[in-house]
């Protein structure tokens, strides 16, 4: 059996001396104490040395994507071939792969090659003669570097900084396309403000003004390429009878090369948008499938680097972009926000507000292992993103559904939706309960008496009913005293008991009652009085 071993110095290919020692894996490591006992076991057959640096990195580049490389290829041909009866032991079984595919060598790979290799990493010193120990060490060490600068230097789909300037110039392009459609609506306005109620569409309406000028030329002009029917029709009325001031042509053409500038921004947002999206699908396939392209971008932005942001926890993916609110909720003590950029995210926006912060918990969760795996990982698939994301999607239809479940025999019945009756709770005030005078007036009571007491009466001259009258008027002057006298009493009772209960209101109604009734009787006496006389 033939061993192929790789150093940072050369390819070393080893003849395996005696093959029985290798069933013993447990205890293969005892044979490899001392170099004398390892020299009885394999020795050295051939050893290709690197010429420099660089030729040492094509190998080893080679070897990392499983591919056979200029000098391993010489190697195979030159020694292994004569003995093409002999096993290669391989430490790499998808290099193994393609070298039993193009050089129709038989090649091997199992746990007893693993330990084999291992045993002679530890022994490479006395195996591989004419090679000193610091120039091993040295020539590890340089081809680390080399290997680590040739990485980050020739993989331009892990670049994440191309990333970080799309998502700042976009959102600067954003503001100025904003600025610039605002200044044109203002300004071209005052010469045909009803257009701008019409036309909704912002390069629509840059176009329609690039193209028309001063309004008298909507007339006459076909707008199919840029409006609906609908709408051509409402401009073309509204420019007969337009409020708008009359501008000059150099003032139409100042506002047309605005016009320009803003429909050229808005074909290069849509371009760069479009690159965006490519190099986000290239560099983090599986967090634009989560959260999409524009917070993907947003959220590498905020942390600098794709690889930055794989270092955040969960709960900090979560939230950031919202530092300014998280420490004034620590600063102020009250409740920390549950949501940063990914609010934005499409799966937090179509959830009910109640939900928000369980779905962006949960997807703040799974986007930082779509990130790891982005960052660390080696597949550039989006297989598992996309399953997160169905997972997720479950989740939401379960919390939603959640919601209008009613409790019944199986938990599984939907609650019905009634129609909605407004039944109002609102009660009148009853001011009945207010008065205490009783239900019966007393006026009736004593008009009854005055009847009675007429009929039962005889008839007596006139002298007599003077003195009658006197009699009365006596009477009722003893009985307003005693109603005045009998008043204040009421008033100290009334003084007491609001003291006792405060929340009893003054009965100041029964007072004016009463006042009220003496007065009306002393009317109708003295009516009665002028009657009999």
């Amino acid at each position: 059996m033939l061993v192929l071993f790789e150093t940072a110095a050369g390819y070393a290919i080893f003849k395996v001396l005696d093959e029985s020692k290798l069933q013993q894996i447990d205890s293969l490591y005892k044979e490899f104490d001392t170099p004398e006992k390892a020299n009885k076991i394999v020795k050295l057959k051939h050893f290709e040395k690197f010429q420099d640096t660089t030729e040492a990195l094509a190998a080893a580049t080679a070897m990392t994507e499983g591919k056979i490389g200029k000098s391993l290829k010489k190697l195979l041909k030159k020694v292994v071939a004569k003995e093409a009866h002999e096993q290669l032991a391989i430490s790499d079984a998808k290099l193994g792969g393609v070298i039993k595919e193009k050089m129709e060598l038989a090649c091997i790979h199992s746990p007893v090659v693993a330990e084999l290799m291992r045993c002679i990493r530890s022994q490479i010193e006395s195996l591989v003669t004419g090679l000193p120990p610091k120039e091993i060490s040295a020539m590890s060490l340089g081809l680390a570097h080399s290997l680590s600068r040739y990485k980050l230097k020739f993989s331009p789909d892990k670049v994440d900084t191309m990333i970080v300037q799309a998502i700042s110039l976009l959102d600067d392009l954003d503001k100025e396309l904003n600025n610039y459609i605002m200044r044109c609506r203002e300004w071209y306005g005052w010469h045909f403000p009803e257009v701008g109620k019409i036309i909704t569409d912002n390069l629509a309406y840059c176009k329609f003004v690039r193209k028309i000028g001063e309004r008298t030329n909507v007339a006459a002009s076909d707008l199919s390429d840029i409006l609906p029917e609908e709408i051509e029709a409402e401009v073309k009325l509204a420019a007969e009878i337009s409020m708008g001031t009359e501008v000059s042509e150099q003032d139409i053409g100042n506002i047309g090369h605005l016009c320009d500038q803003v429909i050229d921004i808005s074909e290069y947002r849509a371009q760069l948008y479009d690159y965006l999206q490519n190099r986000m699908m290239a560099i983090a396939p599986n967090l634009t499938v989560m959260v999409g392209e524009l917070v993907g971008a947003r959220l590498i932005a905020h942390a600098g680097s794709l690889l930055n942001l794989a270092k955040h926890p969960a709960s900090t993916v979560q939230i950031l972009g919202a530092e300014k609110a998280l420490f004034r909720a620590l600063k102020t003590r009250k409740d920390t926000p549950k949501y940063g950029l990914i609010y934005h995210a499409s799966l937090v926006g179509q959830t009910t507000a109640k939900n928000k912060g369980k779905i962006s918990r949960m997807l703040a969760a799974k986007a930082s292992l779509a990130i790891r795996y982005d960052a660390l990982g080696e597949d550039t698939n989006a297989e598992m993103g996309t399953e997160n994301r169905a997972k997720l999607e479950a989740r939401l239809r379960q919390l939603e559904e959640k919601g209008i479940r009613r409790i019944s025999g199986t938990g599984k019945a939907m609650a019905k939706a009634d129609k909605y009756q407004h039944k109002s709770e609102v009660r009148m005030y009853d001011p009945s309960g207010d008065s205490t005078i009783p239900a019966t007036s007393k006026k009736r009571k004593f008009e009854e008496v005055e009847e009675e007491e007429e009929s039962e009466a005889p008839v007596t001259p006139a002298v007599k009913s003077k003195k009658a009258k006197k009699e009365k008027v006596v009477e009722e002057e003893a009985e307003t005293s005693a109603a005045a006298e009998e008043t204040p009493k009421k008033k100290k009772k009334k003084k007491d008991k609001k003291e006792e209960e405060p929340e009893t209101p003054e009965p100041v109604e029964e007072e004016m009652a009463v006042t009220e009734s003496t007065k009306k009787k002393k009317k109708k006496k003295k009516a009665k009085d002028e009657d009999d006389e």
